[in-house]
């Protein structure tokens, strides 16, 4: 049997998938995850654990207090779903708005506003419409102003950072 350390450090030469075999064999059950640091740690501490000796008794029993394996999660649930009870208060939440319901962003001035940039030796400006969400430049209309950056440009542009709209300063 090869000693502690020279274990340990043949870990770092092994490959995910042997990893992941040793982990079946100390643990005797399959491991959920393929992070290749997760699996040299965890076998190191059993390799370790077996040769010096694992938790004592009062740890175990301590850890026992601290955790009923029954309600100890791995993973939070994707979704909860609980009936209500009796008397019980529900919150509702609003879908999420779309088309004509949605509102502006809060980075974009208010409708009427004129947006001017210099691109180029050439004045940009740019009149956010009514709607505050269409723009128009140069007699065009524009749905995004990453649209109408990119008219501008003739490249893909964040519409806000062209603009300097909502940084920070």
């Amino acid at each position: 049997m090869q000693d502690v350390g020279s274990q340990i450090a043949a870990l770092d030469r092994m490959t995910t998938g042997d990893l992941a075999e040793r982990y079946k064999e100390l643990h005797g059950q399959p491991c959920r995850t393929r992070h290749r640091a997760y699996l040299i740690r965890k076998v190191a501490w059993r390799i370790q654990a077996n040769a010096e000796g694992d938790l004592s008794e009062r740890a175990r029993k301590r850890a026992e207090e601290l955790a009923d394996d029954a309600d100890v999660r791995v993973m939070a649930p994707k979704t909860m779903i609980c009936p209500p009870q009796v008397g019980e208060t529900v919150t509702v939440t609003q879908p999420a708005p779309t088309g004509q319901d949605r509102p502006n962003d809060p980075r974009l001035p208010p409708p009427g506003s004129a947006l001017v940039r210099t691109y180029k030796g050439r004045t940009i400006r740019a009149v956010v419409l009514e709607d505050g969400r269409t723009f128009e430049c140069n007699g065009e209309r524009f749905r995004t102003l990453t649209a109408l950056t990119k008219q501008i440009t003739g490249s893909h542009m964040n519409g806000f950072r062209f603009f300097r709209l909502g940084v920070q300063k």
